[in-house]
């Protein structure tokens, strides 16, 4: 197997004011890979991140900055207090061997209210092609991995359903999404973003399976 890879951590920041005031603050991390070996798919996974962060700073600087704009003035032609906007995206390894890296980025944004937002995404990356891991990929080509995974959630639920909605059994296969999951060491995580089965104060959901029959390990997927 070859060695995992290493990364540093890059950063924009920026407070942005208007006529004066400081309206937004932001700040974005975002990584960058590094190893000696699948140098070229390193390459552009950085770029796809690189990219992404850059995106993400149009969208603030242009977008949200006005809507924090629109909020202060808002705010002094009615005498309430300044609500300064703020977002941040922070990310977490979690999987880093052979050839398989995943990690998830949390997005958190405050626009005023009572308190902010936070969006998950996540990506599973084999190095050895330069692509993403499909959940799918995870299972045996027969399976119907999808029931089984929302009965596992289901089943999980169960154990401390005060912290979820009356009818998380509907909302956890409705809200089901292919896409948010991400690997760690000792197995499988699918999760559901905050609202999606539970109310705010339960955050985003996060579940568990372990690797074995039913779910296999990324590295798996590793030739070398």
């Amino acid at each position: 197997m070859k060695k995992a890879v290493n990364y540093n951590k890059k950063v924009i920041t920026e407070e942005m004011k208007y006529d004066g005031v400081t309206v937004l603050k932001y700040r974005i991390e975002y990584p960058e890979f590094k190893a000696l070996v699948y140098k070229e798919h390193i390459k552009d996974i950085n770029q796809f991140y690189r990219d992404k962060a850059f995106e993400l700073r149009t969208y603030l600087r242009t977008k949200l900055y006005q809507m924090a704009v629109d909020q202060y003035l808002d705010d002094i032609e009615n005498g309430f207090p300044i609500r300064v906007f703020e977002a941040l995206q922070t990310f977490k390894l979690t999987f880093n061997k052979a050839c398989i890296i995943s990690l998830y980025f949390d997005n958190y944004e405050y626009t005023g209210g009572a308190h902010g937002l936070t969006n998950r995404s996540s990506q599973t990356w084999n190095l050895q092609i330069g692509e993403m891991l499909e959940l799918k990929e995870l299972f045996a080509p027969s399976f119907d991995y999808k029931t089984y995974i929302v009965q596992q959630v289901i089943e999980e639920v169960k154990k401390n359903p005060d912290i979820y909605f009356d009818n998380y059994e509907e909302l956890a296969e409705q809200n089901f999404n292919e896409n948010s999951f991400y690997c760690r060491p000792e197995g499988l995580v699918v999760y559901y973003q905050q609202y999606d089965i539970a109310p705010y104060s339960s955050g985003i959901r996060e579940f568990l399976l372990p690797y074995g029959d039913s779910v296999h390990n990324p590295i798996t997927k590793c030739t070398d």
